[in-house]
């Protein structure tokens, strides 16, 4: 199928099964991802907290959130959850989750408990439970969103989610689509990670894959193999020749390729977007680094 009409198949699948509704009966104002997207680019404010601080697992999250004259900017926000990978911090993925937010998003990230950079009992089988913590802070910013009190309160879109994470949080990200899962989760995007037992069951949900092919940590192969298991609409992003994630650090080659592709599959999922849908390939398109491929969801899964 020719580029061109496959990503015209895939907008038309999320948008009729997947997608917020794009309009709004008698034109009332609805939640922000069922208007358009941001035209330009706000500031981005900060701001850091911990969930549980009592609890047996305490997380640290970063919040980053469009701005206007030090406050929230006006309107609510479709929310991110990213997920950093191993021996990691959320504050050394600024450089993406920064852009994210300046483009319309509220971007929560969370330091896990044990398998952050620092943590008192580092273990990487620890990687299974953060999928229940990302549901936990999902939870949190819904009685954030409603304390009136609080500065992001009005802010947050918790009706149009994403998740995604690099490493450890790309499998985080794919464990969030277990069976049973609420549908507010709209869309993910997994960077050199792969699958969780249980992954991509429930309601079907497009996933965007970013992946380095000559990855020496978690194999490309791995990746593939989760893309070949989702459900819903999914498309691949790979980076010729690249590692587990330079590609993640701003000025690098890679790095521009990665934050239009993200940021429009983003846009189309969260906003609805179809002309971000249809700038996917062109946002990838460069012969000797990037590969991007896509395909629309199984007949059986639209809906």
């Amino acid at each position: 199928m020719a580029a061109g009409r496959l990503i015209a198949v895939l907008v038309t699948a999320l948008l009729a099964g997947c997608a917020p509704a794009t309009a709004v009966a008698g034109g009332a104002a609805g939640p922000v991802s069922a208007r358009r997207a941001p035209e330009g680019l706000y500031a981005v404010g900060v701001r850091t907290l911990t969930l549980d601080p009592r609890s047996a697992r305490p997380l640290p999250v970063t919040i980053w959130y469009p701005e206007s004259t030090d406050q929230a900017a006006a309107g609510r926000f479709p929310v991110v959850i990213y997920s950093h990978g191993l021996d990691s911090l959320p504050e050394l993925h600024a450089g993406l989750t920064t852009r994210w937010a300046a483009a319309g998003f509220v971007v929560a990230a969370p330091a896990y408990p044990h398998t952050r950079r620092g943590a008192a009992h580092f273990t990487r089988a620890d990687v299974r439970h953060q999928p229940a913590d990302a549901w936990r802070l999902i939870r949190y910013l819904g009685n954030l969103d409603r304390n009136r009190a609080d500065p992001l309160a009005g802010h947050l879109d918790l009706t149009s989610v994403a998740a995604a994470g690099h490493s450890a949080g790309g499998f985080t990200t794919s464990g969030m689509f277990s069976s049973g899962h609420p549908a507010r989760l709209r869309a993910g995007i997994v960077i050199a990670g792969g699958g969780l037992p249980g992954s991509f069951a429930g309601p079907a949900a497009p996933v965007l894959f970013v992946h380095g092919t000559a990855d020496p940590v978690v194999p490309v192969t791995v990746g593939r193999a989760a893309y070949a298991r989702t459900p819903g609409p999914a498309a691949f992003l790979s980076l010729l020749g690249q590692d587990h994630g330079a590609y993640l650090t701003p000025g690098h080659p890679g790095f521009a390729p990665v934050l239009a592709t993200t940021t429009d599959f983003l846009r189309w999922t969260l906003y609805g977007d179809r002309a971000a849908g249809a700038r996917l390939p062109a946002d990838a398109h460069s012969p000797t680094l990037t590969r991007y491929e896509s395909r629309p969801a199984p007949a059986a899964s639209v809906g």
